[in-house]
């Protein structure tokens, strides 16, 4: 007898309105950073195959090509398909002469149209700061994002990689819907201060790379599978001398999949399910089949002391290497902005 499809329940992030799928779909690795880009109608294939599955949060970003994965999404959109989901993309890192992050009032208008005559729509439904300008204090660039959510271009605010601070100092400017950041078993540095942070403030969470950008699908040997052009290759924990490490915790993780029926993804990314109803992760995949596993997380059930144990895997000292090796995409740590009072007398 043929599995029961999975139904995809529905979700706030924040609370100022937004209602998206538990699970959404990241673009990224369509377009960009995971080897070459993927064949155009294979893509469209599978945003499509997702929407009518129930995922309703699509999440792309304009340096993702750059530009490319939005206008794969303006494409994929067409036909009836902008109705039916929430559409997130990010700005904030610049790709124009070198790589650089900007959240200067003037570049944030001009990212923004960008992405909207991209994408092919008239408003964005979730816009992040994708990476934190520390030459401009938060409250600068959130005020220009308000004037935008004024004006209609886009509807909800949010952020990528942000610090407590720096989320609390956006939030009193304007409500922040959704903090994105990294989260999966072997990534929780956010557990100890941005989670409560923006449970206190009632912001909605969104785990990117929530299978360890693939360690929990593939293990130590998805790193021969790789192109050389896959950014993965020069994260630390995909070095060698990491990844081997790494191994066991991807062998005991498989043990308890086996023991309960499920794929290693499948129960990495049930643990993050199982994280709050606030929080809704985001895999991305360049596959269907992959795509549908990914879905069968949602079925899968952890009793505390699964929980537990399954953390116990990737306890801090048992992770070998760093998550980023980029000082430019490295992370709420190193978001902290100036003070506005300070700026405004430069």
């Amino acid at each position: 007898m043929a599995a029961a499809p999975v139904v995809v329940p529905r979700m706030k992030l924040g609370s100022q309105g937004l209602e998206v799928s538990a699970q959404g779909l990241g673009c990224m690795g369509m377009s960009a950073f995971y080897g070459p880009p993927k064949p155009e109608p294979d893509m469209i294939a599978l945003i499509h195959n997702a929407v009518a599955a129930g995922v309703t949060l699509l999440d792309t970003s304009d340096v993702y090509g750059p530009h490319t994965n939005e206008l794969l999404l303006g494409k994929a959109l067409q036909g009836g398909v902008r109705e039916k989901v929430q559409l997130a993309t990010k700005f904030g890192i610049s790709s124009d002469g070198g790589w650089d992050i900007r959240g200067d009032p003037a570049y944030v208008r001009a990212a923004c149209e960008g992405s909207l005559k991209r994408l092919g729509v008239d408003c964005i439904d979730l816009y992040y700061q994708h990476r934190i300008d520390t030459r401009v204090p938060i409250e600068v660039t959130v005020g220009e994002l308000k004037k935008l959510v004024e004006e209609g271009k886009i509807k909800y605010i949010g952020l990528s990689e942000a610090s407590a601070s720096t989320i609390r100092r956006a939030h009193a400017v304007h409500p922040i819907s959704a903090v994105q950041l990294e989260w999966s078993l072997w990534s929780r540095d956010i557990e100890q201060d941005v989670i409560p942070t923006c449970r206190e403030l009632g912001i909605g969470i969104v785990a990117y790379s929530p299978l360890g950008r693939g360690f929990f699908s593939g293990g130590t040997n998805l790193i021969n599978k790789l192109p050389d052009s896959d950014f993965r290759k020069v994260l630390p924990r995909f070095q060698r001398e990491n990844l081997e490490k790494n191994a066991l915790i991807f062998e005991r993780v498989s043990g308890m999949a086996s023991r309960k029926g499920c794929t290693p993804s499948q129960l990495a990314l049930a643990w993050v399910h199982h994280q709050g109803n606030d929080v809704c992760p985001i895999p991305g995949t360049t596959k269907i089949n992959n795509f549908n596993q990914n879905l069968g997380a949602l079925s899968v059930k952890l009793t505390s002391e699964e929980m537990t144990e399954l953390e116990s895997y990737a306890a801090t000292h048992n992770v070998h290497g760093e998550r980023s090796q980029s000082k430019l995409l490295n992370t709420w740590r190193n978001s902290d902005t100036p003070p506005l009072p300070s700026w405004k007398n430069n």
